[in-house]
C-alpha cells in the first residue's frame, strides 16, 4: 500500500471508536435516529480512507503499470471501485 500509513491507521482508528461507540449506543437502547447518525459518520470516514488507498494505488501501480503496457491494473481498479458503492 502507497497511502500514508500513519493517515490511514489514524482514521481507522477513529472509525474503530465510532464503531464502538455505536455498539454502545444499541447496548444503551439510544435513539435510532443518532444511532444512524454515527453509522453515516463511520461510513464517511471509512470511505475517505478508502479514496486515499485508491489515489494513491491510481499514482503510482496503476502509473506504473500502464508504463509496463499492463492496462490490466486499470480494469481491477474501476472493480474494485464499483464494489464499494
Amino acid at each position: 500500500m502507497k497511502a500514508d500509513h500513519k493517515k490511514v491507521i489514524r482514521n481507522l482508528n477513529i472509525a474503530k471508536g465510532q464503531l464502538d461507540g455505536i455498539i454502545k449506543m444499541i447496548d444503551e437502547d439510544r435513539y435510532c435516529i443518532e444511532i444512524n447518525d454515527q453509522i453515516n459518520a463511520t461510513r464517511a470516514i471509512l470511505a475517505k480512507v478508502s479514496q486515499m488507498i485508491m489515489e494513491e494505488h491510481f499514482k503510482t501501480c496503476v502509473k506504473e503499470a500502464l508504463l509496463d503496457g499492463d492496462e490490466s491494473k486499470i480494469e481491477e481498479a474501476f472493480k474494485s471501485l464499483t464494489r464499494s458503492k
